[in-house]
């Protein structure tokens, strides 16, 4: 096990600094269609009815990276620290691009996907460098005294170099989105559906690019990377379900908010990643990188099977689910 662990993370990711370049822009236009839809109105909204957007907040920037966090713990025998680290920073991401699409999908509450999107975006700005810090450095403590200690890199986290990161990333697209929406509407009603069609494209082609650059590796990795992906985006499905329904939100709210949970940006995670002044090329995280790439491909698979099993099996409807 040690020498799988160990031949995963010694996988060398091909990235020339112009292929960043274009990961960086092309997240940067996802975020910027994702913006275009979020009006003041959504941010009023919240104010009127915060119970499920405090709720579903909880559960992506709290609840998901504690889980996660749990989960790499129970299974350092079978993760390298550098995969674990790609769990948590996926996890500490905001939720995905298509997260409003899945919701509409799944019979959901996509007025408050649409506002969750909204939010969790400017809070990730904060939350997400936060985040992976905290666990991140947590993760990397208990790697060090566990039996996986031989595979532990020297990984220094940059909060402040992450925090600007993102803040370009997300922040910029996501202010010039709102301030365009906000001062001409019409403008923007007939540029939006464009725009969030090439940028759900967009979002598939960094995926790709992500692997298709390196695809031979990740052939070699797959059947044990799937495995990994699948029990951590099952959970953070499940998490965003229960913290839901502990707290006796609707049926549709419980779905939306099970979904913002389960569906991550990991478009940002990979471009994070990819970031020398960040993640130096020499630290050999290609066992942090691949789990990035395949959850921006196994989230989308699982969002809408659980889209159609929400709306096949009415799962989670009760008396009480109104």
């Amino acid at each position: 096990m040690q020498e799988t662990l160990m031949a995963l993370d010694h996988i060398r990711l091909n990235f020339s600094p112009g292929s960043l370049h274009v990961l960086n822009i092309a997240l940067a236009i996802v975020m910027f269609g994702v913006a275009l839809e979020i009006k003041l109105d959504h941010f009023k909204r919240i104010l009127l009815n915060p119970k499920s957007a405090v709720i579903g907040s909880i559960s992506q920037f709290i609840i998901l990276p504690f889980v996660t966090f749990l989960l790499v713990i129970s299974l350092s025998s079978f993760l390298s620290p550098t995969m674990a680290l790609g769990m948590l920073l996926v996890a500490a991401c905001p939720g995905g691009n298509i997260s409003n699409f899945i919701s509409s999908l799944a019979k959901g509450n996509v007025a408050l996907s649409v506002s969750l999107t909204a939010i969790a975006t400017m809070m990730a700005v904060f939350m997400t460098p936060v985040n992976f810090t905290f666990w991140g450095k947590m993760a990397i403590n208990f790697y060090e005294h566990s039996n996986s200690a031989a595979l532990v890199r020297p990984i220094e986290i940059d909060a402040f170099q992450m925090f600007q990161t993102v803040f370009i990333l997300l922040g910029i697209p996501l202010i010039l989105g709102i301030l365009i929406n906000t001062k001409f509407p019409e403008f923007t009603s007939k540029i939006v559906k464009p725009i969030k069609k090439i940028s759900i494209l967009i979002f598939a082609a960094i995926v790709v690019l992500a692997l298709a650059k390196n695809f031979t590796h990740f052939l070699k990795v797959i059947e044990y990377v799937f495995l990994i992906v699948l029990v951590h985006n099952a959970l953070a499905f499940a998490a965003g379900y229960l913290m839901a329904r502990v707290f006796k939100r609707p049926l549709k709210d419980r779905r939306t908010i099970s979904i913002e949970t389960g569906i991550q940006n990991s478009g940002l995670a990979l471009v994070l990643i990819f970031n020398p002044k960040i993640f130096p090329p020499e630290l050999e995280l290609g066992g942090m990188a691949i789990i990035a790439a395949w959850w921006g491909i196994w989230h989308i698979i699982a969002g809408i099977g659980i889209a159609g099993l929400y709306t096949k099996f009415n799962f989670g409807l009760s008396k009480t689910s109104n």
